[in-house]
């Protein structure tokens, strides 16, 4: 929420808005397989 707040104090190229939101994507598959295979082999 407060990344969000911060980023909306200044415009945003649509291409830099584009790229943040696919690392912010990749970044979250990651920790999801992270939190998955924890729960699934790290019993």
């Amino acid at each position: 929420v407060f990344r969000e707040m911060k980023l909306k104090q200044h415009f945003e190229k649509p291409s830099v808005k584009k790229a943040r939101e696919q690392a912010e994507a990749i970044r979250r598959a990651r920790k999801l397989a992270r939190k998955k295979a924890q729960r699934e082999g790290m019993l």
